[in-house]
């Protein structure tokens, strides 16, 4: 078992990480105060490694399942938005389908992604809306992230998140989301809840897996 020894929540940034599951060769943390769930650092893949597990990604825009899939996120978040909003599709991967399936509704898009799309002008931008779908489970520091978005919406605008929430700890072990080694951080509601109050934003949960934040005004 890793040392956990000050090591501070990601997500949070408000307590120390403890503890939670040894699994085979990877390690587990948890933080008491958002609820969140950390792969330990020392269990984490390289960025290369990492890279080469997106690059194998199916992301079909013809694909009828995955539009389905984005449709969660896309769906509530054209029936908050006016026609011609312009929106910022951030960790949009090789394949930006769920960018291509606002812009088909009337929205203009942006796209970034470190791997991918690494165009850091749009960084310099503000977005009436952000989408973050399949990301937030990526990220090694996802506060300094958080913020990052926070800054690049304009007050009032939206920020719509996908990602598996953890609701069972005792199926954690067997959970499908939990064996893609690119997956290092895991949020329950409690999560999502505690992060919508740090930063000031309303949380919605229009569908399973699914969060939209509002920025104050």
């Amino acid at each position: 078992m890793p040392s956990t020894l000050s090591i501070i929540c990601p997500v949070c940034e408000q307590d120390e990480l403890q503890h939670f599951q040894t699994l085979k060769k990877q390690h587990y943390l948890r933080c008491p105060e958002c609820q969140c769930t950390v792969m330990a650092p020392d269990s984490r893949l390289s960025a290369e490694q990492e890279k080469t597990i997106y690059q194998y990604h199916d992301n079909n825009p013809g694909d009828p399942g995955y539009r389905r899939f984005l449709s969660k996120a896309a769906d509530p978040l054209l029936a908050r938005l006016p026609l011609g909003a312009h929106g910022l599709d951030f960790g949009c991967g090789p394949g930006p389908v769920l960018a291509g399936m606002l812009e088909e509704a009337g929205m203009t898009m942006a796209l970034y992604d470190p791997f991918f799309h690494p165009q850091p002008d749009v960084l310099h931008q503000q977005y009436d809306f952000i989408t973050c779908t399949e990301v937030l489970e990526h990220l090694h520091q996802p506060a300094a992230v958080l913020r990052q978005l926070d800054s690049l919406l304009k007050p009032g605008g939206l920020l719509a998140v996908m990602t598996c929430f953890q609701t069972d700890d005792a199926r954690f072990a067997s959970w499908h989301y939990r064996r893609d080694p690119t997956h290092v951080v895991f949020y329950k509601e409690e999560t999502l809840a505690l992060i919508a109050e740090r930063y000031k934003w309303a949380l919605e949960i229009p569908k399973k897996d699914v969060a939209i934040f509002t920025k104050a005004e």
